[in-house]
Protein backbone atom coordinates (compact mmCIF):
# COMPACT_ATOMS: atom_id res chain seq x y z
CA UNK A 1 0.00 0.00 0.00
CA UNK A 2 2.79 2.28 0.60
CA UNK A 3 4.49 1.70 -2.59
CA UNK A 4 0.85 2.27 -4.21
CA UNK A 5 0.42 5.61 -2.41
CA UNK A 6 4.04 6.95 -3.31
CA UNK A 7 3.22 6.20 -6.89
CA UNK A 8 -0.16 7.81 -6.84
CA UNK A 9 1.46 10.94 -5.43
CA UNK A 10 4.29 11.30 -8.05
CA UNK A 11 1.51 10.80 -10.94
CA UNK A 12 -0.11 13.67 -9.36
CA UNK A 13 2.49 15.82 -8.87
CA UNK A 14 3.94 15.44 -12.16
CA UNK A 15 0.44 16.29 -14.00
CA UNK A 16 0.89 19.11 -11.43
CA UNK A 17 4.32 20.51 -12.43
CA UNK A 18 3.06 19.47 -16.30
CA UNK A 19 -0.28 22.07 -15.96
CA UNK A 20 1.86 24.66 -14.20
CA UNK A 21 4.74 24.26 -17.27
CA UNK A 22 1.72 24.47 -19.96
CA UNK A 23 -0.82 27.49 -18.86
CA UNK A 24 2.18 30.62 -18.36
CA UNK A 25 3.21 29.08 -21.80
CA UNK A 26 -0.22 29.32 -23.44
CA UNK A 27 -1.03 32.67 -21.77
CA UNK A 28 2.20 34.71 -23.14
CA UNK A 29 2.56 32.33 -25.90
CA UNK A 30 0.46 35.22 -28.46
CA UNK A 31 2.70 37.91 -27.06
CA UNK A 32 5.94 36.19 -27.52
CA UNK A 33 5.19 35.08 -30.98
CA UNK A 34 4.12 38.92 -31.88
CA UNK A 35 7.31 40.41 -30.21
CA UNK A 36 9.76 37.60 -31.63
CA UNK A 37 8.77 39.02 -35.26
CA UNK A 38 9.99 42.69 -34.70
CA UNK A 39 13.89 43.07 -35.02
CA UNK A 40 13.87 44.71 -31.76
CA UNK A 41 11.24 42.47 -29.50
CA UNK A 42 14.16 40.10 -28.09
CA UNK A 43 14.30 41.94 -24.91
CA UNK A 44 9.86 41.65 -24.40
CA UNK A 45 10.25 38.12 -24.96
CA UNK A 46 13.38 37.31 -22.98
CA UNK A 47 11.31 39.21 -20.22
CA UNK A 48 8.19 36.91 -20.55
CA UNK A 49 9.93 34.09 -20.52
CA UNK A 50 11.82 35.23 -17.21
CA UNK A 51 7.82 35.25 -15.99
CA UNK A 52 6.83 32.21 -17.04
CA UNK A 53 10.30 30.49 -15.53
CA UNK A 54 9.59 32.12 -12.32
CA UNK A 55 5.23 31.11 -12.25
CA UNK A 56 6.37 27.46 -13.45
CA UNK A 57 9.13 27.14 -10.13
CA UNK A 58 6.93 29.05 -8.09
CA UNK A 59 4.01 26.90 -8.40
CA UNK A 60 5.85 23.69 -8.40
CA UNK A 61 6.36 24.58 -4.72
CA UNK A 62 10.09 23.25 -4.71
CA UNK A 63 12.45 24.79 -2.06
CA UNK A 64 15.50 26.62 -4.40
CA UNK A 65 18.52 27.48 -2.97
CA UNK A 66 20.24 30.06 -4.35
CA UNK A 67 23.92 31.13 -3.35
CA UNK A 68 25.58 34.11 -4.26
CA UNK A 69 29.39 33.99 -3.52
CA UNK A 70 29.76 37.39 -4.61
CA UNK A 71 28.55 40.20 -2.91
CA UNK A 72 26.92 42.69 -5.16
CA UNK A 73 25.61 42.09 -8.44
CA UNK A 74 27.73 40.55 -11.33
CA UNK A 75 29.56 42.35 -14.26
CA UNK A 76 27.87 43.64 -17.10
CA UNK A 77 28.45 41.86 -19.99
CA UNK A 78 30.13 38.45 -18.79
CA UNK A 79 29.86 34.97 -20.09
CA UNK A 80 27.62 32.47 -17.67
CA UNK A 81 29.08 29.03 -18.02
CA UNK A 82 26.94 26.55 -16.29
CA UNK A 83 26.90 22.61 -16.34
CA UNK A 84 23.62 20.44 -18.11
CA UNK A 85 21.42 18.24 -16.27
CA UNK A 86 17.91 18.96 -17.15
CA UNK A 87 15.31 20.26 -19.26
CA UNK A 88 14.59 22.80 -16.62
CA UNK A 89 18.59 24.32 -16.66
CA UNK A 90 17.31 27.03 -18.89
CA UNK A 91 14.37 28.23 -16.52
CA UNK A 92 16.53 27.95 -13.47
CA UNK A 93 18.88 30.44 -15.43
CA UNK A 94 16.27 32.74 -16.87
CA UNK A 95 14.46 33.06 -13.22
CA UNK A 96 17.70 33.78 -11.40
CA UNK A 97 19.88 35.99 -13.57
CA UNK A 98 18.49 38.99 -13.67
CA UNK A 99 18.11 41.46 -17.11
CA UNK A 100 18.37 40.10 -20.32
CA UNK A 101 20.33 36.93 -21.10
CA UNK A 102 20.91 35.65 -24.38
CA UNK A 103 21.49 31.78 -24.61
CA UNK A 104 23.53 29.87 -26.54
CA UNK A 105 21.92 26.86 -27.17
CA UNK A 106 21.51 23.42 -29.38
CA UNK A 107 20.05 23.87 -32.96
CA UNK A 108 17.23 21.28 -32.36
CA UNK A 109 16.12 23.81 -29.60
CA UNK A 110 15.02 25.69 -32.77
CA UNK A 111 12.67 22.68 -33.84
CA UNK A 112 10.70 21.59 -30.98
CA UNK A 113 6.92 21.89 -31.82
CA UNK A 114 5.36 25.66 -31.18
CA UNK A 115 8.08 27.15 -29.04
CA UNK A 116 11.19 26.39 -30.91
CA UNK A 117 10.45 29.05 -33.49
CA UNK A 118 10.36 31.80 -30.71
CA UNK A 119 13.74 30.50 -28.94
CA UNK A 120 15.73 30.21 -32.85
CA UNK A 121 14.42 34.31 -33.32
CA UNK A 122 15.96 35.54 -29.89
CA UNK A 123 18.42 33.51 -28.91
CA UNK A 124 21.62 31.94 -30.49
CA UNK A 125 21.50 28.37 -32.32
CA UNK A 126 23.89 26.54 -32.79
CA UNK A 127 24.87 23.17 -35.06
CA UNK A 128 28.05 21.59 -33.76
CA UNK A 129 28.65 19.44 -36.08
CA UNK A 130 28.56 22.65 -38.63
CA UNK A 131 31.56 24.81 -38.89
CA UNK A 132 29.30 27.45 -40.30
CA UNK A 133 27.21 27.62 -37.89
CA UNK A 134 29.31 27.79 -35.17
CA UNK A 135 31.03 30.39 -37.25
CA UNK A 136 27.59 32.37 -36.90
CA UNK A 137 27.10 31.41 -33.70
CA UNK A 138 30.27 33.09 -32.66
CA UNK A 139 29.64 35.86 -34.55
CA UNK A 140 26.07 36.69 -32.82
CA UNK A 141 27.50 36.14 -29.74
CA UNK A 142 30.11 38.63 -30.12
CA UNK A 143 27.78 41.27 -30.68
CA UNK A 144 25.77 40.55 -27.86
CA UNK A 145 28.65 40.59 -25.62
CA UNK A 146 29.68 44.13 -27.35
CA UNK A 147 25.92 45.57 -27.09
CA UNK A 148 26.50 45.25 -23.42
CA UNK A 149 24.12 42.16 -22.61
CA UNK A 150 25.72 38.74 -21.17
CA UNK A 151 26.01 34.82 -22.73
CA UNK A 152 24.67 31.75 -20.80
CA UNK A 153 26.51 28.65 -21.83
CA UNK A 154 26.22 25.39 -21.36
CA UNK A 155 29.78 24.43 -21.63
CA UNK A 156 29.40 20.63 -21.68
CA UNK A 157 27.13 21.23 -24.94
CA UNK A 158 24.45 18.69 -24.11
CA UNK A 159 23.14 16.86 -21.24
CA UNK A 160 25.80 14.86 -19.14
CA UNK A 161 24.42 10.95 -19.02
CA UNK A 162 25.30 10.97 -15.27
CA UNK A 163 24.26 14.40 -13.64
CA UNK A 164 24.97 14.89 -10.41
CA UNK A 165 28.10 12.98 -10.69
CA UNK A 166 30.13 13.53 -13.39
CA UNK A 167 30.76 16.49 -16.05
CA UNK A 168 30.88 15.75 -19.94
CA UNK A 169 34.47 17.56 -20.85
CA UNK A 170 34.11 21.49 -21.49
CA UNK A 171 34.28 23.01 -25.10
CA UNK A 172 36.39 25.92 -25.82
CA UNK A 173 33.86 28.05 -27.33
CA UNK A 174 32.47 29.61 -24.07
CA UNK A 175 36.22 30.50 -22.71
CA UNK A 176 37.30 31.52 -26.30
CA UNK A 177 34.92 34.04 -26.94
CA UNK A 178 35.20 35.47 -23.10
CA UNK A 179 38.72 35.87 -24.01
CA UNK A 180 38.45 37.79 -27.08
CA UNK A 181 35.78 40.04 -25.69
CA UNK A 182 37.93 40.63 -22.40
CA UNK A 183 35.20 39.85 -20.47
CA UNK A 184 34.66 37.97 -16.92
CA UNK A 185 33.20 34.85 -16.93
CA UNK A 186 30.97 33.29 -13.63
CA UNK A 187 30.58 29.86 -13.19
CA UNK A 188 27.16 28.41 -12.23
CA UNK A 189 25.97 24.86 -10.53
CA UNK A 190 22.86 23.31 -11.11
CA UNK A 191 23.97 20.38 -8.98
CA UNK A 192 20.15 18.96 -7.95
CA UNK A 193 17.76 20.09 -11.47
CA UNK A 194 18.02 16.48 -12.54
CA UNK A 195 16.37 15.16 -9.71
CA UNK A 196 13.34 17.40 -10.17
CA UNK A 197 13.57 16.23 -13.42
CA UNK A 198 15.49 14.13 -15.68
CA UNK A 199 16.55 13.68 -19.19
CA UNK A 200 15.36 10.02 -19.54
CA UNK A 201 14.42 8.89 -23.13
CA UNK A 202 10.71 9.10 -24.10
CA UNK A 203 10.05 9.14 -20.36
CA UNK A 204 8.53 12.16 -18.41
CA UNK A 205 10.42 11.51 -14.71
CA UNK A 206 9.24 14.32 -12.40
CA UNK A 207 10.07 13.97 -8.62
CA UNK A 208 9.41 17.04 -6.05
CA UNK A 209 12.94 17.50 -4.68
CA UNK A 210 14.91 20.75 -3.61
CA UNK A 211 16.65 22.72 -6.34
CA UNK A 212 20.06 24.76 -5.91
CA UNK A 213 21.80 26.86 -8.10
CA UNK A 214 25.09 28.36 -7.32
CA UNK A 215 26.71 31.70 -8.67
CA UNK A 216 30.46 31.60 -8.41
CA UNK A 217 32.48 34.93 -8.13
CA UNK A 218 33.73 36.17 -11.58
CA UNK A 219 36.97 35.01 -13.34
CA UNK A 220 38.34 37.90 -15.23
CA UNK A 221 39.53 37.24 -18.18
CA UNK A 222 41.70 40.83 -19.34
CA UNK A 223 45.15 40.20 -20.58
CA UNK A 224 44.68 36.08 -21.14
CA UNK A 225 44.61 34.39 -24.77
CA UNK A 226 43.54 31.63 -26.32
CA UNK A 227 46.39 29.99 -24.92
CA UNK A 228 45.30 29.88 -21.65
CA UNK A 229 41.85 28.27 -22.26
CA UNK A 230 42.76 24.72 -21.05
CA UNK A 231 43.97 26.63 -17.61
CA UNK A 232 40.54 28.39 -17.84
CA UNK A 233 38.49 25.37 -18.33
CA UNK A 234 39.85 23.19 -15.94
CA UNK A 235 39.48 25.63 -13.25
CA UNK A 236 35.59 26.30 -13.95
CA UNK A 237 35.19 22.48 -14.68
CA UNK A 238 36.65 21.76 -10.46
CA UNK A 239 34.38 24.62 -9.21
CA UNK A 240 31.18 22.88 -10.80
CA UNK A 241 32.11 19.49 -9.91
CA UNK A 242 32.59 20.58 -6.48
CA UNK A 243 29.06 21.58 -6.66
CA UNK A 244 27.30 18.06 -6.43
CA UNK A 245 26.05 16.53 -3.65
CA UNK A 246 25.64 13.30 -2.40
CA UNK A 247 21.77 13.35 -2.65
CA UNK A 248 22.47 14.03 -6.22
CA UNK A 249 24.51 10.96 -7.40
CA UNK A 250 21.74 8.96 -8.66
CA UNK A 251 19.31 9.87 -11.22
CA UNK A 252 15.31 9.12 -10.16
CA UNK A 253 13.78 5.70 -11.24
CA UNK A 254 11.18 4.88 -12.91
CA UNK A 255 7.42 5.40 -10.83
CA UNK A 256 6.35 1.96 -10.04
CA UNK A 257 3.24 0.92 -8.08
CA UNK A 258 4.79 -2.62 -7.56
CA UNK A 259 7.17 -3.14 -4.14
CA UNK A 260 10.95 -3.89 -4.98
CA UNK A 261 11.63 -7.36 -4.87
CA UNK A 262 13.39 -9.04 -2.07
CA UNK A 263 16.30 -10.58 -2.81
CA UNK A 264 17.20 -14.06 -1.53
CA UNK A 265 19.86 -15.02 0.25
CA UNK A 266 21.69 -17.41 -1.77
CA UNK A 267 22.76 -20.89 -0.10
CA UNK A 268 26.37 -20.96 1.08
CA UNK A 269 27.78 -23.56 -1.79
CA UNK A 270 28.54 -26.77 0.30
CA UNK A 271 32.35 -27.35 1.05
CA UNK A 272 33.92 -30.47 -0.47
CA UNK A 273 34.73 -33.58 2.16
CA UNK A 274 37.45 -35.64 2.36
CA UNK A 275 37.01 -39.03 1.80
Amino acid sequence: MRHMLRYLGQRLYTTWAVVWFIIPFVLIYPFQWYFSRRPTGGGVVHALNRFWSWLSITMWGVPVEVVRESKGPNPQPCVYVANHGSYIDIMMLFKYIPGFLNMMGKASLARVPVWGPLFGNVYITVDRASAVSRGRAMVAARRTLAAGNSIAIFAEGRISPTPGKELLPFLDGAFQMAIEAGVPIVPVGMPLNHMFMPDVEKDLRVRYHRLKIVFHPPIPTAGLTLADIPELKARVYAQLAADFLPEGAVKPGRSTWRAPAAVSASPEPRQPTNS
